[in-house]
């Protein structure tokens, strides 16, 4: 963007120039002069708004992130945070979504963009705010929605203490859904979840994210293999 704008502006400053050389009026000349400070104070302006005021006004900035899209059970939490109010709005994308055959539609796409509408709706974003919102996949889709209708984005990497509550967020759900709290800790808790399932497989596969190619290829065959070996 700032460098479209630097061409852009800088060929008006060329033709100016160009204009004011071939002038032999002094009238002229001052005026031609003052229409190029104008145009370089307008540049200026501009790749300072572009580049050091990102996100500068208080409270004008939205962070959104999104956990759940990597582990086995169930869906997606979706959570957003204004600075500096603490409060943590989160949404759920449910496990159906990313279930046939739902998945491979992308269901979980239009999902989240019915909660970036939802966030729009409370958080109340005007022209100066402007959102950060986490590199994830399944929140590309709203990364699009949030700019077609012409708010600044970023996508960023980290989102600080928000990723650590929708983590929270998560596990609170999987819990509810009587998940073992002590599994879903682990760092290699794929793994975990993975072996969780397998215990009772006919009865937690409704939990899994089962449009999966790897679910039906690999991961269904084996915890079924598994749970039929421990019960012989």
């Amino acid at each position: 963007m700032i460098r479209r704008c630097f061409r852009r502006e800088s060929q008006k400053y060329f033709l100016l120039f160009r204009t004011v050389s071939q002038l032999n009026s002094p009238s002229l000349l001052v005026v031609e002069n003052k229409k190029i400070e104008k145009l370089t104070s307008l540049l200026l302006c501009q790749l300072v708004i572009d580049v050091g005021l990102e996100c500068f006004f208080p409270g004008k900035e939205i962070l959104i992130d999104a956990v759940g899209w990597g582990d086995l059970l169930l869906g997606v939490v979706v959570g957003a945070l204004k600075p500096p109010d603490p409060m943590l709005m989160e949404r759920r994308i449910p496990a159906s979504s990313f279930q046939p055959p739902n998945f491979a539609h992308k269901k979980y796409l239009e999902d989240a963009v019915k909660i970036a509408d939802e966030i729009m709706n409370v958080m109340k974003p005007d022209g100066e705010t402007c959102f950060r919102v986490c590199s994830e996949y399944v929140l590309s889709s709203v990364v699009r929605h949030l700019q077609d209708r012409g708010f600044r984005v970023f996508k960023v990497e980290n989102t600080g203490d928000l990723k650590r509550m929708v983590e929270r967020a998560y596990i609170r759900w999987c819990v509810e859904e009587g998940v073992p709290e002590d599994i879903l800790k682990d760092r290699r808790r794929f793994w975990t979840q993975l072996d969780w399932v397998a215990e009772r497989p006919n009865l937690r596969e409704g939990l899994v994210k089962t449009g999966w190619a790897s679910w039906e290829r690999k991961w269904r065959v084996e915890i079924y293999k598994k749970h039929a070996e421990a019960h012989r």
